[in-house]
């Protein structure tokens, strides 16, 4: 007889409050009349180009060694003097600078100004907006808005199409007034300030996370939350939940963006604070010996006959048995949905600096209420067969950082 088994659905990912974060200052170009540059004073007058006084030519004397005409023709520096000395002066001044200095500044870039620095051709003062943006929500980290922002303009501001996308987000009038503020303090908010722009995309796509996020929790959708999120900024939430996960007309956009991230996932280091999972810290949600009917990984799915992400493990319960939590945290979700039947997650905080939950799905009944704080063991519901399943049992899920992960590795040996 086959196990029981269930639908593999997602679930939430709550979003965090931004942070404060310094503004940086903005440079003040220099005044060239500070510099002492002022217009040329005119020349004093010269006493050959005066006009003679009236009188007797001057008597014959010695011979004169230059001629009136030559002296006349000196009035004033002559072209040479005025164009091409000045300019072979600067030369040797230049050569001089190089000989002591062994070259040019190494920070010095063909059209860029001296002391500008880019990281994987992304200017260097854009990286802590693309942090600070994307530290709005845990979804979207800075290389995903580095990467859309690639694919939108390539990362050029005066990008405009034919409906009137603006600056390196691409941002139209219409959804500036929705999205655009003056991040950056400079007394103007513009979808062409760079500051202005990405602090906008990531307030977008984090209001887009938030709205996936619940759709999955409820069970509307199915999928990774970041392609939900981008296939929400491509085509709208609406087309997200009629899909029920990435709809066809998102894909190509989303394949553009995945494409890109290798190249700035340098940009999410200094965000990072630590590497690897909690590994066992998790006590055992069933009351009684675990057993597993279906592991996490890739399945046929035993209803539907589609082939996908089993998002976690299905322990076999009887009907009615207790269903436990399996570590202190406060319930964020708890109702009935499609795929999953009767629905529990919990928020357990931060475990690495990264959102840990865990769900229980297809209870036959509900004992716990959204807000309510639990600690591990806590009575949560009663399994079953709500939703899509095949039968009594367990459906557990481990969503760390916003990803579903194998739950077996963070149970504690005994559970």
């Amino acid at each position: 007889m086959e196990a029981p088994s269930d639908a593999a659905d997602p679930a939430p990912d709550p979003v965090d409050p931004t942070p404060a974060d310094p503004t940086p200052a903005d440079a003040t170009p220099a005044d060239p009349n500070s510099a002492g540059l002022h217009p040329a004073d005119p020349a004093p007058a010269d006493p050959a180009l005066a006009d003679p006084t009236p009188g007797p030519a001057p008597a014959p004397g010695p011979a004169d060694p230059e001629p009136a005409a030559a002296r006349t023709a000196r009035k004033g520096p002559g072209p040479f003097t005025l164009l091409v000395l000045p300019g072979l002066l600067t030369l040797s001044a230049i050569a001089g600078f190089l000989a002591l200095t062994g070259g040019l500044p190494s920070d010095w870039t063909e059209g860029e100004e001296p002391g500008t620095s880019t990281v994987n051709g992304v200017n260097e003062s854009y990286l802590p907006w693309l942090r600070k943006a994307a530290a709005s929500c845990t979804v979207v980290t800075p290389s995903v808005l580095a990467a859309q922002i690639d694919q939108l303009s390539g990362w050029q501001n005066d990008t405009g199409g034919a409906s009137g996308e603006q600056g390196i987000a691409g941002f139209t009038d219409a959804e500036w007034r929705t999205w655009g503020k003056d991040d950056d303090g400079n007394g103007r908010s513009s979808p062409r300030d760079p500051a202005d722009a990405v602090m906008a995309l990531g307030r977008q796509d984090c209001s887009l996370a938030g709205e996936v996020t619940d759709l999955r929790t409820e069970g509307t959708v199915t999928g990774d939350l970041v392609d939900l999120t981008l296939a929400a900024y491509a085509v709208g939430t609406d087309a997200v939940t009629e899909a029920a996960g990435v709809p066809a007309g998102a894909k190509t956009y989303l394949a553009e963006v995945k494409e890109l991230l290798p190249r700035y996932e340098a940009f999410d280091q200094e965000t990072s604070t630590g590497g690897g999972t909690a590994d066992a810290i998790l006590a055992a949600p069933l009351g009684t010996a675990l057993t597993v009917t279906s592991p996490y990984g890739s399945r046929e799915h035993p209803l539907t006959g589609v082939t996908k992400l089993h998002t976690g493990i299905d322990f076999a319960a009887a009907q009615g048995a207790a269903v436990l939590a399996a570590r202190d945290g406060q319930v964020v979700f708890a109702a009935m949905t499609k795929a999953y039947g009767n629905r529990v997650v919990v928020d357990h905080g931060s475990i690495d600096g990264k959102r840990l939950e865990t769900t229980y799905s297809h209870l036959s009944a509900l004992d716990v209420s959204v807000g309510q704080s639990v600690q591990t063991g806590t009575l949560l519901g009663r399994a079953g067969s709500t939703g899509l399943s095949t039968g009594p049992h367990l459906h557990f899920e481990v969503i760390y950082d916003g990803y579903y992960t194998d739950p077996q590795p963070w149970l504690a040996s005994d559970g």
